[in-house]
């Protein structure tokens, strides 16, 4: 078998070269790095979550997503706060400030990545999307939750 016929490494190394293409967007607009947009945009999607739910839905090490947070609230994109039901856990919201921000980056993004998938024949893009939630469903992504 060669690494090339690897499903997992393959699909690495898309990821990796889809996020190389949007990365310019946050990076060069506000200086961002991938962890702090991947913690941004799910603060974004969730709302409010804690720590170790960002950690779960990002996929991402809790240093990162700790490190992400502490320059996320430098800028002051999100705020922590004592969790009511738990007080051994912090909830971080996202402000209308980082609000802002994402809602600026995030149609950038989906415009890059609509002009990659342009290049898809309409059959090859039913494929991808049909393998993709495949994966998803069988791997049971936790960032789709």
């Amino acid at each position: 078998m060669h690494l090339d016929d690897f499903v997992p490494y393959r699909l690495n190394i898309i990821a990796e070269l889809m996020s190389r293409r949007v990365m310019p967007v946050y990076r060069d607009s506000e200086g961002m790095t991938r962890p702090e947009w991947r913690v941004l945009a799910h603060l974004a999607r969730l709302g409010t979550a804690t720590a170790k739910e960002l950690g779960t839905a990002s996929a991402m090490h809790k240093t990162k997503v700790s490190r992400a947070l502490q320059d996320l609230e430098t800028r002051r994109w999100i705020k922590r706060s004592r969790s009511e039901e738990d007080r051994r856990f912090n909830q971080v919201e996202i402000t209308p400030v980082g609000r802002k921000a994402h809602d600026t980056i995030f149609p950038q993004m989906v415009a890059l990545s609509d002009a990659v998938l342009a290049d898809l024949t309409p059959e090859e893009r039913r494929t991808v999307e049909q393998a993709l939630t495949a994966f998803e469903r069988v791997l049971d992504a936790p960032s789709l939750r």
